[in-house]
């Protein structure tokens, strides 16, 4: 499966905390992100990841791209709820995007942490199929 991460700088430690307690998961699928995150996910989990431009030129564009192609499975976005205006365009489109393809979207821990655990589990198989 293919997983698309994107972190607001608010949340980019949450998401090197996230990618460290679920790293047997993460490696055995194909990681996306945009360059700072997947930078920053690299260095603590020596995971491999597929790194983008930075999200502010162009990475979350570049991570679009990929999701309006079908080529992303699962797609973790975690924003800074507090600062909603400057980043609101680009979750807008993520979030259309992933309800137009159906790719299941996380925009918090919580919905993180189901994701990955279905993952885990073989729930998410049928995006093979829907892919395909």
């Amino acid at each position: 499966m293919n997983i698309g991460l994107i972190a607001h700088d608010a949340k980019k430690k949450l998401m090197q905390n996230f990618c460290i307690a679920y790293r047997g998961v993460l490696s055995k699928n194909e990681l996306y992100a945009t360059g700072t995150t997947g930078r920053l996910v690299e260095e603590v989990t020596n995971l491999s990841v597929h790194k983008l431009l930075p999200g502010h030129l162009g990475g979350v564009q570049q991570l679009a791209a990929q999701i309006e192609g079908n080529d992303i499975d699962l797609m973790i976005f975690l924003r800074d709820p507090l600062n909603p205006g400057q980043f609101e365009p680009e979750i807008v489109n993520i979030a259309k995007l992933c309800d137009v393809h159906n790719i299941p979207l996380a925009t918090n821990l919580a919905t993180a942490e189901l994701l990955i655990k279905s993952l885990d589990r073989g729930d998410l198989e049928w995006r093979e199929i829907y892919r395909g």
